[in-house]
This record gives structure tokens, C-alpha cells and sequence, in this order.
């Protein structure tokens, strides 16, 4: 992959009386459509036609200098030469804030069934995290099947290689950022979720869970293909003070003295690690975690249910090239902003999707139920429960006492069950569990024909 560098803005037109009335056309030229619309890098921007009048140069200098430098935003994130990042906020970005604003956050207008604290909006949360899990480490390089992969995290079971170790660990850090992690993030938390992401998966054992040392051999970032180093990060001695500096931007709240969008802000936190690469490896898994942190963190609750590793994982070149963007034009970090955006615009969408084709499923199968002669009311009080408590679990004892029945009566309806294969039995010492099944709409969509 390679992006050529913007031409310098400063000094362009210099002092003779030409290059002023150029100057001065340039500064009075209308603001082209394409570049209001689009926030266009020079390297795409130089295989446009010109506005009439201004050369590709002459463009390019209005645009950076006239359009984009008054509203841009300064952040405490510099790069490895001390220049701070900054960004602007386009029309283009500020549509997306609102869409997710819109679809993450607050009272999003979802079915009961999937906005309830019950057992159906824990299922659909535990299957997003397994598929960002999954994903974030294919992202990475891991090759298991997402079956195989599900099956791996659903089972339990140890993992047989070293794509399956990194699928369990991203598993276990989305967790630990979820369960652990709380609402300050330190330089403490970071490195042990690193150490989490990649526990038996490194090269050097000793390097899960720290930063690299001076002594290290410094990592840097490569075109897959080409094999062009693309990113050279800062040296290692700068690590833990950039780290702590991130952490601090991290838990900078509305009371901060400058306003940062806690989406903006997130995206810069996922920005800043992989920008900063401290670890031999990892720093891709780290960074999108620390997104769902941030996100989590602002009240962003839908955010859980988003795998943006998903969306990535079908063009890694545009996320790269983001990088790319913002690094050679002087750390303007919107065009990083505005590709994130639209790949959580994208997670949102097929979130969407998915969830609403559950609840609808979920609503088929009532009716189903509703309409059959083939269970007694007591059966199918409780398979209606267990399609929207998917987690829950069913005894002889229970069941005889929600329903005010015999021991001997509740033993049939439930023994009944686990024989069609609406339920699953599994002996618990003395007594029986009779477990929801994974797919129990379909068995029952199946049953019913």
C-alpha cells in the first residue's frame, strides 16, 4: 500500500505579484462540492479534476489552510515527533455521531425481548462477544473456522492450537474488559489485558503483559502484501509515559476543559494504542477492546452487541489506509474518525438485522406454540419461558412447584420434552437439569411441521 505525502501548505504562493493574484483566486474560489461532501486525502484528491481556475496544488492549499485548519481541534495525543494530533469535525462525521448516537445509546427502540435483562438479551450478548472474539483474531492472523470456533468457546474445551488459543483469550479479554476493568482505565489494567489477549500465543512467553523494553527489537507495521513497512511507532523508551498519557485522555469526562465526543473519543483511544504499537504483538486485539471499553464506559450500551472486527475483517486495506491518512497529513486523525464510523455505522446495521430476525423468530415460535394441540398448558408455559430465557434451567421439584402438580406430574412433562428434543437432561448429582438448547425455535419450527 502506499499513499503519497500532501505537498507542503506553508509558503506556497510566496511574495511576487503572480503568485499573490493566484493567492488571491484561490482564497475567493467557491468550496468544491467533492471536497464538502468528502474529506479527501491528497492522495486521492491529485487523480481529480481541479476546480476551473486552480491547479491540484492550488486546491489541495485552500482546502488545508482555508476549509480545514480554522475548526481544527487539538488533542493531549502527540506522534512520535511531539506534534500533536488533531481533527476536524466535517458535516460527513457529524452525520455519523448522530447515527450512532441514535442506535447505541439511551432508549433504543428494540423489541422487550431483546432490551430486557432476561436470559434472551444475555444470550444475544454472550453470541456478539464469541463473534468479535472470533473475528478480532482472524483479523489477526488466527485461521479456525467460526464453527469450529464456537464450538470451542460454547464447549469449554481446551483449545488444540495457536488460532484457537488466541480466539479463547480475546474471548476471555472482552470479559475481563466487561467484568474488571470498572471505569477508570490505568496503565495496570492495559498491560493485563494484553497479557490476556496473547497468554500462550507469543513467540516470547516473557512478553505478554508488557511493554516493549529498549533492549526489545522494536516491532513496526508492514503491507501483507508488499511487505513495505508502513509504520514506524515511537521508540521504546517513550512507552509507559504515552501510555499513562493515554490512559489520562481516556478518563478525561464531560468536566474536561475541552469537549471530546465520547465516541471521537473512543475511536482516539483505539487510535493511540495502535498508533503507539507498545507490544510485540497483540496491539490490534488490545485496541479494539479498549474501544468497547470507552464506548461501555460512556453509556453506550448497545456498543456490546456491535463486532466491528466483522466489518474489518472484509477490507483491511481502508482500515490501514486510514492509518495512513491521518500519519501523513500532519496527524489529522478525521480521516481515522470518519473510516471508523462508518464501519461501527456498518456493525450497527447488521446488529440490527440480526436482532430483529431473533425477535421475529422468537415471536413465530409463540404463535407456533399457541396454535398446537401437541403440549398441555403447563408445557407450554414453560417452553414459551424458555424461548426467552434461553440461559434458564428446568427440575422436577421447580416445576411441580410453579405449577402446583405432583412430583410424578412434573416428571412427565419434563421427561417428555427431553424426549422430542425440546430440553436437554443432564444429571446434577441425585437429581436431573433440563437445559434450553441452543436452537429450540428451530426444533420447535421442525416439530410443529
Amino acid at each position: 500500500m502506499y499513499i503519497q505525502a500532501p505537498p507542503p501548505t506553508s509558503g506556497f504562493f510566496g511574495l511576487g505579484v503572480v503568485n499573490y493574484d493566484r493567492f488571491l483566486n484561490a482564497v475567493n474560489a467557491p468550496a468544491d462540492p467533492r471536497s464538502v461532501e468528502r474529506y479527501l486525502h491528497w492522495d486521492k484528491l491529485r487523480r481529480l479534476e481541479p476546480p476551473h481556475g486552480l491547479t491540484s496544488e492550488e486546491w489541495w492549499w485552500r482546502i488545508k489552510v482555508i476549509e480545514r485548519q480554522p475548526g481544527m481541534r487539538v488533542l493531549p495525543l502527540m506522534d512520535k515527533d511531539g506534534n500533536s494530533f488533531k481533527y476536524g469535525l466535517p458535516d460527513q462525521l457529524l452525520r455519523s455521531l448522530h447515527h450512532v448516537d441514535q442506535h447505541c445509546a439511551g432508549e433504543v427502540a428494540m423489541d422487550e425481548v431483546v432490551t430486557s435483562e432476561g436470559g434472551a438479551r444475555q444470550r444475544y450478548l454472550v453470541n456478539s462477544l464469541m463473534e468479535e472474539a472470533i473475528r478480532s483474531s482472524q483479523l489477526e492472523g488466527a485461521t479456525t473456522s467460526r464453527r469450529e470456533a464456537k464450538e470451542l468457546l460454547r464447549t469449554g474445551r481446551a483449545p488444540k492450537d495457536r488460532s484457537e488459543q488466541m480466539i479463547l483469550n480475546n474471548y476471555r479479554g472482552l470479559q475481563f474488559m466487561r467484568e474488571e476493568m470498572g471505569d477508570e482505565l490505568n496503565p495496570e489494567s492495559v498491560l493485563e489485558l494484553h497479557r490476556i489477549l496473547t497468554e500462550g500465543t507469543l513467540d516470547y512467553p516473557d512478553s505478554a503483559g508488557r511493554l516493549q523494553r529498549p533492549d526489545d527489537q522494536r516491532v513496526a507495521v508492514y503491507d501483507r502484501d508488499g511487505g513495505r513497512r508502513l509504520h514506524i511507532p515511537p521508540p521504546a523508551d517513550e512507552l509507559p509515559e504515552r501510555l499513562k498519557r493515554l490512559c489520562a485522555f481516556a478518563n478525561e469526562g464531560d468536566g474536561s476543559e475541552v469537549f471530546v465526543h465520547p465516541v471521537i473519543r473512543a475511536i482516539l483511544l483505539h487510535f493511540g494504542l495502535a498508533y503507539d504499537h507498545p507490544f510485540e504483538d497483540g496491539n490490534g486485539r488490545t485496541a479494539r477492546i479498549l474501544f468497547f471499553w470507552s464506548m461501555r464506559s460512556s453509556g453506550y450500551w448497545m456498543a456490546e452487541y456491535l463486532s466491528i472486527s466483522t466489518i474489518l475483517r472484509k477490507a483491511p486495506a481502508q482500515y490501514g489506509r486510514a492509518f495512513l491518512e491521518t500519519e501523513t497529513d500532519d496527524g489529522d486523525t478525521t480521516y481515522f474518525l470518519i473510516h471508523q464510523l462508518q464501519v461501527i455505522e456498518q456493525a450497527i446495521v447488521q446488529m440490527r438485522q440480526y436482532l430483529e430476525r431473533k425477535t421475529r423468530e422468537i415471536h413465530e415460535t409463540e404463535a407456533l406454540l399457541r396454535g398446537t394441540d401437541g403440549f398441555n398448558r403447563r408445557q407450554l408455559e414453560l417452553l414459551t419461558h424458555a424461548i426467552r430465557h434461553p440461559d434458564a434451567s428446568y427440575s422436577f421439584t421447580g416445576h411441580a412447584a410453579s405449577h402446583r402438580v405432583t412430583h410424578e406430574t412434573a416428571r412427565a412433562d419434563l421427561l417428555s420434552l427431553a424426549q422430542r428434543g425440546l430440553l436437554t437432561r443432564r444429571q446434577v448429582g441425585r437429581e436431573y437439569s433440563f437445559e434450553v438448547p441452543d436452537d429450540l425455535p428451530e426444533r420447535l419450527r421442525e416439530s410443529g411441521r
